[in-house]
């Protein structure tokens, strides 16, 4: 019977060398591998190469890679949360590939069904298909790395040509995801907005090491539910349910009465 448990998040990423590419889950700090995250800091693996939405925080998610200088190169859509990743970007100690969201979705998608690449309108007209933008900087004002020009070409789609820009996909050495559940032969379920960058991912990697906060019997998840089948999934640990999950901005709603009495007291 296939078991692809191992026994601590340690263990998992025992193997992940210096100057490994990755493919990490999260969106925010939602759906974050933090566990996974955590013990490839503490085994002191560094020039990571790696794609993820974004970078986490300063203190949290892959911020703590990068706040460690563990990260060579990020390869994301956003990365407006974290200062040390701005210091680092503009100093010239960390290099970054910027990438349309959705079109860093399909690259992650594509390198897992075998797609070499594929033509998007995303982008056309601009940097992201005409080259130049900074992708390194000397750390003196000036780019040292610029992106390159990518093939542009015009296809008959919906009824009128239009352009379209080649994206090549991605794939990884290793992902690092988080799920809600998974049983012992990799399939896995994520949990509302967890569901968001980790399917992906997962399918990107090469090896797939996947969090679950739950593991359980194969045949006790139902196979209408499961989100990511276990082919795409190679080691499995369990971290539970009470593991620390972090939010960037907590939003809060005042109560009518709370508003009243402000309002009075005021």
């Amino acid at each position: 019977m296939i078991d692809k448990t191992y026994p601590s998040a340690a263990a998992a990423v025992a193997d992940i060398p210096d100057g490994a590419s990755l493919a990490v889950g999260g969106f925010g700090l939602s759906g974050n591998p933090i566990a996974l995250i955590q013990a490839l800091l503490a085994q002191g693996t560094s020039e990571l190469s790696v794609v993820s939405n974004n970078c986490g925080v300063d203190d949290w998610g892959l911020g703590v890679l990068l706040n460690a200088k563990r990260i060579r190169k990020m390869t994301s859509s956003y990365v407006g949360e974290n200062k040390e990743f701005e210091r680092q970007f503009l100093s010239g100690e960390l290099e970054l590939e910027l990438t349309p969201q959705g079109t860093l979705a399909e690259k992650l998608r594509a390198g897992g069904a075998g797609i070499a690449a594929f033509y998007t309108q995303t982008g056309v007209g601009t940097q992201v298909a005409d080259g130049g933008l900074p992708r390194a900087y000397d750390g003196a004002g000036g780019v040292a790395v610029a992106s390159p020009r990518k093939d542009v070409r015009a296809f008959e789609v919906t009824g009128e040509k239009r352009d379209y820009v080649l994206e090549e996909a991605i794939v990884t050495d290793f992902a690092l995801v988080h799920a809600a559940k998974g049983d012992t032969h990799g399939n896995l379920v994520f949990h509302r907005a967890a569901r968001n960058f980790n399917p992906l991912a997962a399918m990107a990697g090469r090896v797939c090491i996947a969090q679950v906060e739950e593991l359980v019997a194969p045949g006790e998840l139902d196979p209408d539910s499961i989100h990511l089948p276990g082919i795409y999934v190679h080691r499995m640990v369990e971290v539970g349910s009470e593991i620390e999950k972090r939010i960037e901005r907590r939003t809060v709603t005042v109560s009518d009465a709370a508003a009243r009495t402000f309002s009075e007291g005021a």
